[in-house]
């Protein structure tokens, strides 16, 4: 399953800059395309939020 940026998006950018495949867009909360991710969990591991959950 895709990973998920939750409310708590801060929209710092820096899960974008860290996603191997681009799926993630810019916004006043990022988000994450689930066509597009390959659930690797970078993103989350970059999140200085904690913003970003694995996908259910």
């Amino acid at each position: 399953m895709a990973y998920k940026i939750t409310d708590d998006c801060v929209a710092c950018g820096t899960c974008m800059g860290e996603c191997p495949t681009g799926a993630i867009s810019e916004g006043d909360i990022y988000k994450i395309d689930p066509n597009v991710c390959i659930d690797c969990g970078t993103c989350a591991d970059a999140c200085p939020m904690g913003a970003i959950v694995a996908g259910e």
